[in-house]
């Protein structure tokens, strides 16, 4: 994610926070300040928002590490002013471990409230229950009240927060995954308005994060329809037979030549029928920016580029691309080259696919009313 610096690398995870995180604790230690005008309050205040947030990141890692259990690999994980995001490589195919994976986030809030109140209630300090809030009580007593209001907010059935990916896993296992899909992201964008209107009365962060559920149910819904129009269907189907090689002689103006005869943009290079690696617009833009046309391909191609055999599901195939720094993948039939995919044949597949698809869906009450 743009405008993102790293924090630290936990368990083989790297932590990321965004910008506008910054931006929330300027305004948390400016609200304080105007409020009590002490140094005093303002370390309070905003160390109160550091500890919430390091709960947040918590809550993410026990997504990350169940997933890692079930063999989902955690790309990374980023902090927002509305809270964080894990990102996982996919969700796992199984619905009882998708269940399990999202709940896996609630219940280490729960575990830290309950590890708060085991603390509180050794030390004598705690508080009767009716007392208790947000803004009342104590440090650790106002830790404890928001660690159990992040597991029952998170648990709304709004598709993608965790409650929502836990009604798709629960209809998936009495309906296919995309309709799944369908009807929880329908009842997610539902609650985005709710959350909306409620925002416009009382609070405007809830209008933010009704966007974010909004976006992010609809992603989930997209994502969903590619996955079931690529199921099944082999990468052979979709690669790319017809296509420009470079070698690593080369000089860059050949790929420069090459790029503006045609509509092909990513270059494996070759020598033989082995492929060395890939030269994409980007890195020819870097090449060119570098050291100009007379530069060596060899000198900025990517080395390392993922392949497929030929009778791999899309599907999965892109997933691995999606996750690869290069924009292409060669395709192998018997060990050798057959063809290659890119991101824009995909997208090409897709659409022809959906257009297939739709127009099969059209015409079979027509072949039934026959």
């Amino acid at each position: 994610m743009k405008w993102s610096w790293k924090l630290a690398r936990v368990a083989g995870i790297d932590v990321y926070v965004h910008a506008t995180f910054f931006i929330l604790i300027a305004w948390i230690g400016l609200s304080y300040w105007q409020a009590e005008g002490t140094v005093l309050a303002v370390t309070v205040g905003v160390g109160f928002i550091l500890a919430l947030f390091a709960c947040v990141v918590l809550h993410e890692f026990g997504h990350a590490l169940t997933a890692r259990h079930y063999g989902v690999r955690t790309l990374h994980i980023t902090l927002l002013p509305i809270g964080g995001i894990a990102s996982l490589e996919r969700m796992p195919k199984d619905p009882k471990q998708e269940m399990v994976v999202a709940l896996a986030g609630p219940a280490v809030n729960l575990a830290i409230a309950l590890a708060l109140w085991l603390w509180l209630s050794l030390g004598n300090g705690f508080e009767a229950p009716q007392s208790l809030g947000l803004t009342s009580g104590t440090f650790l007593e106002s830790l404890m009240a928001v660690n159990i209001v992040l597991a029952v907010f998170n648990m709304l059935p709004a598709l993608p927060m965790d409650g929502g990916r836990v009604f798709r896993a629960a209809l998936a296992l009495r309906m296919d995954h995309a309709a799944a899909t369908e009807t929880a992201a329908k009842v997610g964008q539902g609650f985005a308005l709710l959350m909306g209107f409620l925002g416009l009365l009382y609070n405007p962060l809830l209008i933010f994060i009704a966007l974010f559920v909004w976006i992010g149910a609809t992603a989930e819904a997209q994502s969903a329809q590619i996955e079931s129009t690529l199921a099944d269907i082999p990468v052979g189907r979709a690669m790319l037979t017809e296509y420009r090689a470079l070698r690593p002689e080369h000089e860059l103006a050949r790929a420069v030549e090459l790029t503006l005869a045609g509509s092909q943009k990513d270059f494996p290079v070759v020598v033989g029928q082995d492929v060395l690696g890939v030269l994409t617009q980007q890195d020819l833009l870097k090449g060119l920016q570098a050291g100009g046309e007379r530069a060596r391909v060899g000198d900025w191609m990517q080395r390392e580029i993922p392949s497929a055999r030929i009778d791999e599901p899309l599907e999965s195939v892109l997933e691995r691309l999606r996750n690869s720094p290069c924009r292409l993948l060669t395709v192998l039939e018997d060990g050798h080259v057959a063809g290659i995919v890119n991101l824009d044949n995909f997208a090409e597949f897709l659409s022809i696919q959906s257009v297939l698809k739709g127009r099969a869906r059209t015409m079979m009450p027509r072949a039934a009313s026959r």
